[in-house]
């Protein structure tokens, strides 16, 4: 995986150059940050804002811009560094590279041509990804997942997203679209899933389902919830490990890891119970090791992994 983003060192005669970053952005339902990570994953700077949903999708993308170049400026003036990528981690659905972005909880935004908008502001190579994958990119690099070349990363968040990783490589799918996770059918006759179908994890376990269903925030979990999240959660991953041959998920976000050991050992019952083939049976399930610089590191390996296969 490491292989994947990493680039090499510089030599001797590059030393007094200034250090080369990827501005790194991350785009989801409830917010938006942009950040700057060295080649090592070091996060050095970050801007968060609102994603304000009542905006249409050209102001929503000046918001975004403003704290874009307000980073690329902090590359040298703050860093002494030189922006040379633009990696982008966006909730999905995408179009290969963020060409275009579709995010279900941006409602302004679909088919929005978000890497020609952001190439006109950086004017530097831009390469995109689902944010879960760019989060699956982060822990196999740095995080939880280190040293391992088969697992899924997911994010429980306001929306549920996933990135599985096999023999090393991120699997991609025909239109950048694999490991939605989110939308594996948890419960057939469940609830109404934003992308049409019932019973989608995102519709049972994130936070916006969450708020529905209980009448009461993400935030404000009672017990019940907590357990029953985790469950939801623990059915989605026992079937990508049946399915991939996987042993490992590591998961990030807010309602996950806000709900805490109640969440993961829910989970983890429920994984147990489900995996009972010879190469799933001990898969286990462990929280993101990078907290919420995890969006920001994720987005800037995106953008490593791109420039390393141009």
């Amino acid at each position: 995986m490491t292989s994947e983003i990493m680039t090499s060192e510089p030599d001797a005669s590059d030393i007094a150059a200034p250090r080369e970053l990827a501005l790194a952005i991350d785009i989801g339902g409830t917010k938006m940050a942009v950040g700057l990570v060295s080649r090592k994953g070091e996060m050095l700077d970050r801007d968060v804002i609102r994603t304000d949903r009542d905006k249409n999708a050209n102001d929503l993308f000046e918001s975004l811009s403003v704290i874009v170049r307000r980073q690329a400026e902090r590359a040298s003036e703050r860093h002494g560094g030189k922006v040379v990528v633009c990696g982008v981690g966006s909730a999905g659905p995408i179009e290969p590279d963020c060409t275009t972005v579709s995010p279900l909880n941006i409602p302004a935004w679909r088919r929005f041509p978000l890497r020609e908008a952001l190439s006109t502001v950086v004017g530097v190579p831009v390469y995109g990804d689902l944010d879960a994958k760019a989060f699956a990119l982060a822990e196999g690099w740095l995080g939880a997942a280190k040293g391992s070349n088969n697992y899924v990363g997911m994010v429980v968040s306001t929306g549920v997203g996933g990135g599985i990783v096999v023999d090393g490589r991120m699997i991609d799918g025909a239109s950048g679209n694999a490991g939605h996770i989110g939308h594996v059918i948890v419960n057939p006759d469940g609830h109404r899933c934003g992308c049409g179908a019932r019973g989608c994890l995102e519709a049972e376990a994130s936070g916006s389902a969450i708020e529905a269903i209980t009448g009461r925030p993400a935030t404000e979990p009672s017990y019940e919830t907590m357990q029953r999240t985790g469950r939801m959660v623990g059915r989605a991953v026992a079937s990508v490990c049946n399915f991939f041959d996987l042993r490992l998920a590591v998961v990030g976000g807010s309602v996950a890891l806000g709900f805490g050991p109640t969440f993961f050992q829910s989970a983890q019952e429920v994984i147990d119970e489900h995996c009972r083939l010879a190469f799933s049976r001990g898969a286990r399930i462990v929280p993101a090791r990078l907290g919420d610089r995890s969006p920001i590191i994720g987005a800037g390996a995106v953008g490593w992994r791109g420039l390393n296969r141009s």
